[in-house]
Order: C-alpha cells, then sequence, then structure tokens
C-alpha cells in the first residue's frame, strides 16, 4: 500500500506546534497540498495563508477527522507531542481511519514504542536526532551529519590534511579510514561527484559517507 502512493499525494498535518509547522511549510514550500489541524485558532490563523488549508479542529475526536476527510488522505503526520494521552488517540483514530502512511512524533522510547504499537508506520524523535546531530556537529569540522538507522552516516565537513592535494586513488582514504569520499564542492562551483582522480583543495568542502565511528575518526584529524 506505502509503496503505491504517489510522491505528490496530499498530506494532513495534525498538530502546529514547531515540529508540525516546520513540517507544514516545507511541505508547502515544495508544492504538495497540505491540510494542517490545530485546536489552537491563533496558530491555524497564522498557518492558513501558508499552506493549502488550516483548520480548527479536534483530531481526538474521530467524527471531526471524518466530517474534514481525514480518511482520504494517504499521508499523515501526527506533530502532537506535548499529550501523549492525545498523540496516541489520534493515531489509533489514523489508523482506525486507515490512513496508510502514519509519520508520529515521540518525545520518549517508551511513548514511540506505543506509537509504533497501534500503527504507526515512522515515528520521530525529532528532539533526540536533533541532539544527536548537534554532538558531532560541535567538534567544528562537521559541517552537516545524517545519521542511518544502521550506524551508517553520510557527513559534509572540511577535508583534513592528509587527503589535500593528491588524488583520492592515491590518498588510501578508503583503506586508512574506511571511508568513501562521495563527493567535492570546490567554492563558486556546483557539487560534483569524486573519483579516484579527484583532488581535493585547501578550500574544498567533501562529503563522505561511512560508519558513523570511522567518520569521527576521519573528521579528528590533523586539519
Amino acid at each position: 500500500m506505502v509503496d503505491r502512493i504517489k510522491h505528490n499525494a496530499p498530506v494532513l498535518v495534525i498538530g502546529l506546534g514547531r515540529f508540525g509547522a516546520a513540517t507544514a511549510g516545507q511541505l508547502d514550500r515544495l508544492g504538495r497540498e497540505v491540510l494542517a489541524i490545530d485546536t489552537d485558532a491563533g496558530l491555524v490563523q497564522k498557518w492558513a495563508d501558508r499552506v493549502t488549508h488550516a483548520v480548527q479542529a479536534d483530531a481526538r475526536s474521530m467524527d471531526t477527522l471524518r466530517q474534514i476527510g481525514a480518511e482520504d488522505f494517504s499521508i499523515g503526520v501526527v506533530a502532537v507531542g506535548s499529550s501523549i494521552e492525545a498523540s496516541v488517540l489520534i493515531t489509533a483514530n489514523l489508523v482506525d481511519l486507515k490512513v496508510p502512511q502514519i509519520w508520529a512524533k515521540a518525545i520518549s522510547k517508551s511513548h514511540g514504542k506505543i506509537l509504533e504499537r497501534i500503527g504507526a508506520n515512522h515515528v520521530i524523535y525529532p528532539e533526540a536526532e536533533a541532539g544527536e546531530r548537534t554532538a558531532h556537529l560541535v567538534s567544528g569540522r562537521m559541517l552537516d551529519f545524517i545519521e542511518f538507522d544502521d550506524d551508517f552516516a553520510l557527513v559534509k565537513l572540511y577535508p583534513p590534511k592528509s587527503i589535500r592535494g593528491m588524488r583520492l586513488g592515491d590518498s588510501g582514504v578508503r583503506s586508512k579510514f574506511n571511508i568513501t569520499v562521495v563527493g567535492v564542492k570546490s567554492p563558486g562551483r556546483p557539487f560534483t561527484y569524486a573519483t579516484s582522480d579527484t583532488v581535493v583543495s585547501d578550500h574544498d568542502l567533501v562529503i563522505v559517507s561511512g560508519a558513523s565511528a570511522d567518520i569521527e575518526r576521519f573528521a579528528s584529524l590533523d586539519p
């Protein structure tokens, strides 16, 4: 069912706090149709002109969700986080309405487990993920850090001296550090995919992939 969802399918966003508003806003910027719901009239009014539709409603009520046509959506985002009870009830309502793909925000691991058990397809821990990402970035060399479930990461960083000024194939970056340089960004030039003949200069940024621990060691080399 999830695989057949159109890439541009409308999205139902429930909750217009920081996480929900950021999600709804970015979806709108990507050209997606969004129906945003919140019980707070002020937030609904604020977002009325920023997304396709914004409605003041209580998504804990199944009747209310049916009235706004929630069952017609293929994707629902439960961005309510301050009340675990409300989050669980709303997620359960979307499951009962057979919304195929449900993304739900969790504020703790136990909260997340409950959401998964009642049928949420994807559980997001925005505070925890932001904290983990910040911990990697504070070292100074890393500019962006994306970690996946299997401890695999994709990172943008300043390259250490040990790989500058020579072909990547000659630097031994993969055999020495167990990481792969995916691409290079030179000042004023577009991103280019790296090859064994690519030479990294002092002014370049590199995008590397590999195990998180290996990238941490690579990023901690002499600048």
